[in-house]
């Protein structure tokens, strides 16, 4: 099931709102939670339901043995059998055909290459089962005694098929017992309009931008190359973001209160503050989890730092360009690492800003291209090599008819909301006047929204696929 369908909006979640705050008590609000979350996840992969609710027994019963046996060799066992079964279950899944692909281009073997449909949600749940498990191995937390509630943290609707990522530690006593005052459903709704209308008012459209230069790379210019990257860049942010909005919002509403996935990362001023910003579930995961992983035997620094961009792009898809772009990144994160922060502060802001900025758009476009040689082609597009020259009608007729959607896109870059937050507090002393104020924008969202979706057939957000 997908956000950002009227099936959902208008039908799913206030059938699941309406069970929820009737039900009497935490355990029972858990009940209908895990329902709904199962029946959210079985609407559009019924078999791989089975899949999830193996993944967790396995780590569940695993982590009662790390408790068990904590500090012994049983601690240890059940810690790497859950670890590596999490592993094989994603590498099955998502990675084998990509596998055998490669070994017959380089073996010149003809292998049947398996065709496993991706589940959905399949790399961010088996993050949060993987960070669970370390964490219980490192006593971070304790083991979750009931397996509902330990299924209700893997499989919460929200979250679950998108992220972010959430990690048992930060929601382990809410699971337990939660209140949810009036502010947190009003605060929670709010964010949810603002997500779908990230999604649908500035997402979808800029994928239309993209789609027309990106998608048809053979035929657009030099300018066109970088127009289209620089779009991809702002449908990502604003899709991705926007879902983890109604990620968070949904679970304010129920009582969560998941961490923020995304801090207006261009904003950032170099390629280290902006993976800082950025997917910041994610990266906080290869930092804690991986980055001091012994290599050969000791923690490297440098190492360490490659492996984690390696892994961050492996993650993200079974394409060598995930892997290029991790490792792209992972130099520019190396290179600022030997300049050090204090000298890089020295170097002017605009040029700061500049640099991190055409690194990021060049990065989405490593991104966008799974196939190598379209990526060549964009290269050669992109730094004027091309032979359809520098610029032509299509993009100044593009960037004249999607002004106002490309302003909106920039503007909404910045932290806006906290700005008029703000503002507001500071003029208007009534804080019902200021909630009043939020829901009626809120609502105004929703319905223009809705009405964009109406004719929509589909609407998957881009992260489904990774």
């Amino acid at each position: 099931m997908v956000f950002s369908r009227l099936f959902f909006i208008y039908v799913f979640l206030p059938v699941c709102l309406l069970c929820y705050a009737m039900a009497k008590g935490t355990k029972h609000k858990n009940t209908v939670l895990i329902f709904f979350s199962l029946i959210f996840y079985a609407w559009g992969e019924p078999v791989y339901i089975f899949l999830m609710l193996a993944t967790a027994a396995v780590n569940y019963f695993a982590a009662l043995l790390i408790g068990k046996y904590k500090g012994k060799r049983g601690d240890t066992a059940a810690t790497v059998f859950a670890v590596v079964y999490d592993l094989l279950m994603l590498g099955i899944f998502k990675y084998s055909g990509f596998i055998v692909e490669n070994i017959n281009t380089l073996f010149s073997s003809s292998i049947h290459v398996p065709d496993i449909r991706l589940p959905i949600g399949i790399s961010f749940y088996t993050f949060q089962t993987i960070s669970y498990i370390i964490d219980c191995h490192w006593e971070k937390v304790s083991p979750q005694k009931s397996f509902k509630n330990f299924l209700l943290y893997l499989t919460l609707f929200p979250q679950l098929v998108a992220g972010p990522i959430v990690r048992y530690s930060s929601i382990e006593k809410e699971i337990n017992e939660r209140t949810i005052e009036l502010s947190d459903v009003s605060y929670g709704l709010n964010r949810v309009a603002l997500g779908l209308a990230k999604k649908v008012l500035l997402a979808n459209q800029l994928g239309l931008i993209v789609d027309g230069f990106l998608g048809n790379i053979s035929s657009s210019t030099m300018a066109g190359a970088w127009y289209g990257a620089l779009a991809y860049g702002l449908q990502i942010y604003f899709d991705f973001s926007g879902y983890s909005d109604i990620a968070i919002g949904l679970g304010r509403v129920f009582g969560f209160h998941f961490n923020e996935n995304f801090d207006h990362p261009f904003m950032c001023r170099d390629i280290t503050e902006f993976w800082q910003r950025w997917h910041i579930s994610l990266s906080t995961f290869f930092r804690d989890y991986v980055l001091y992983i012994p290599i050969f035997g000791k923690r490297r620094k440098y190492g360490g730092l490659f492996l984690v961009w390696l892994c961050t792009g492996i993650w993200h898809g079974a394409s060598w360009n995930f892997v290029l772009w991790g490792l792209y990144y992972g130099v520019f994160v190396f290179i600022e690492m030997l300049i050090d922060k204090k000298r890089i502060k020295k170097i002017p802001l605009i040029i700061r800003h500049i640099y991190s900025k055409v690194v990021i758009i060049i990065g989405f476009a490593i991104f966008y291209f799974e196939d190598i040689g379209k990526l060549g082609l964009f290269f050669k597009t992109a730094f004027g090599f091309g032979s359809s020259g520098f610029i032509a009608v299509q993009e100044k007729i593009s960037v004249v008819n999607n002004i106002f959607l490309l302003t909106a896109a920039i503007v909404c870059c910045f932290p806006l909301i906290s700005s008029i937050k703000k503002t507001t507090d500071k003029h208007f002393a009534s804080k019902a006047t200021v909630s009043s104020a939020a829901a009626v924008a809120s609502a105004l969202l929703l319905i223009v929204t809705s009405i964009m979706l109406v004719d929509a057939t589909t609407n998957p957000f881009l992260y489904f696929r990774f």
